[in-house]
């Protein structure tokens, strides 16, 4: 038997021990399943209590049983769902009465998910929304990954896909059946007309800043600086806990320490380097080389020094360069710190910040020019239909498709329909959906050929 065409089941709730667990089982066999564990049919949709048992054996337990015959469900196969205590014991033995039972297998990672998208209950996108909202760390990645499962890109990909093979329809209409009486003899206008549209509203699309695709993954933020100056004490202070070992001596940090921030609904990952120094201890050596990476690679550094003392050019300016010499990553901010100790303000000229990592001095202000960064950075991100590269790359294969078709209108219709049908098949590809017979259907329904 193929796989796919076998009964699967998981835990589909949290980790036990929890107060009830879900297992979820869909396939052919859910429902032989869930009569043979329930003892009898279930009312679809409806939550029934039953005692489940395997066979002639003792009970498994008190439980709540839920059926749902496909297509209509969540899977659009059969379904059935059994919600019970969450204790280790339990599950084991619901587990092992389920995996008992012929043609029935524990389901493999998003293979649930996997089943509704083959089945036609979400796209590509929005099965990638789904994936987005289970990962979401913060408020502002919750609703950009939930636009996305509620088909915010997938319902617009829909459209223009239809709008293409609607203008395909017209172009290959002239062509392959100019001679029938039904068919108009001027079809080229309309379908120019429809093209440069279509192409002008996915290039719009993709001229909006690419942003959301990063608020996936969040900021990068990364504390600079030389030995001793309050980087680690400063990452403890923004992450409100102890993180990183706090101690006098010069070269305690050896590896890189990263902590997950939400300022305010926006992913941030602050990174707390080694000291940045010239040593002979081949340990910190490769611990400065790492902070150099990390630091090359951030959107933003935080270079620390200690009150008044100047700021080492050549340090901070070795961080922001590429290994080609060019300059690469996002801006250094001065933050002077122990302001408490006196001879530094908490407002520096030229947009430094003053703080005092051991009181929290500043640090309020800090957070504020963070967030106001952040926000910066990730732009208007509320409505945009973009949030992976994947999505990007093919919204762009579909435009420079668009913009070719018009470009070789004149050389040919026959080059205009097959640019035409690659950006159809780009649009597919980012839906899941590639149909060659979509063309010969539209020509077919519209103008009523051969009747």
């Amino acid at each position: 038997m193929h796989p796919r065409d076998q009964t699967i089941f998981a835990l589909s709730s949290g980790r036990a021990p929890s107060a009830i667990a879900v297992v979820r089982v869909s396939g052919p066999q859910a429902s032989l399943v869930l009569t043979t564990l329930a003892g009898k049919p279930a009312a679809p949709r409806q939550a029934s209590r039953r005692l489940l048992r395997d066979g002639a054996g003792p009970p498994i337990d008190d439980a709540v049983v839920l059926w749902f015959p496909g297509p209509g469900s969540a899977t659009g196969e059969d379904v059935a769902e059994f919600h019970v205590h969450g204790g280790r014991a339990v599950l084991a033995a619901l587990l092992a009465a389920i995996s008992s039972i012929p043609n029935t297998r524990a389901a493999e990672p998003g293979e649930f998910t996997r089943r509704a998208f083959e089945n036609g209950k979400l796209d590509l996108t929005e099965a990638e929304g789904l994936d987005d909202l289970i990962h979401a760390d913060t408020d502002r990645q919750r609703r950009q990954a939930l636009r996305q499962l509620q088909g915010l890109l997938g319902n617009r990909a829909r459209d223009w896909r239809e709008r293409i093979i609607e203008a395909s329809a017209l172009i290959e209409a002239g062509i392959d059946f100019s001679d029938e009486g039904d068919v108009p003899a001027e079809l080229m206008a309309p379908a120019v007309k429809a093209i440069g549209a279509l192409q002008a509203e996915i290039a719009e699309v993709l001229a909006a800043q690419g942003q959301a695709e990063r608020l996936r993954d969040g900021l990068v933020v990364a504390i600079a600086g030389e030995p001793n100056v309050g980087k680690s004490t400063l990452i403890n202070q923004l992450a409100r806990r102890e993180v990183a070992i706090v101690s006098p001596h010069a070269g305690t940090t050896r590896d890189v320490i990263e902590v997950q921030l939400d300022l305010d609904g926006y992913p941030v990952t602050v990174i707390d380097t080694a000291g940045i120094r010239e040593t002979d201890d081949p340990v910190e050596q490769e611990g400065v080389r790492r902070a150099r990476a990390r630091a090359e690679d951030a959107d933003l550094v935080l270079w620390l020094v200690e009150g008044e003392q100047p700021v080492a050019p050549d340090a901070m300016r070795s961080l922001r360069k590429s290994g080609d010499g060019n300059p690469a990553g996002g801006p250094v901010w001065i933050v002077r710190n122990k302001i408490d100790l006196g001879g530094a303000s908490d407002a520096g000229p030229h947009g430094e910040f003053g703080i005092s990592a051991c009181r929290g001095d500043g640090i309020p202000e800090l957070v504020e020019a963070l967030v106001k960064f952040a926000s910066d950075f990730f732009g208007m991100t509320e409505g945009a239909l973009v949030t992976r590269v994947r999505q990007r790359d093919l919204l762009r294969r579909a435009s420079d498709s668009l913009r070719r078709s018009l470009e070789l209108v004149e050389e040919g219709e026959e080059l205009a329909a097959e640019e035409l049908r690659a950006a159809a098949y780009a649009l597919g590809r980012l839906l899941g959906r590639v149909d060659v017979e979509d063309v010969l259907g539209a020509i077919f329904q519209k103008f009523c050929i051969g009747k």
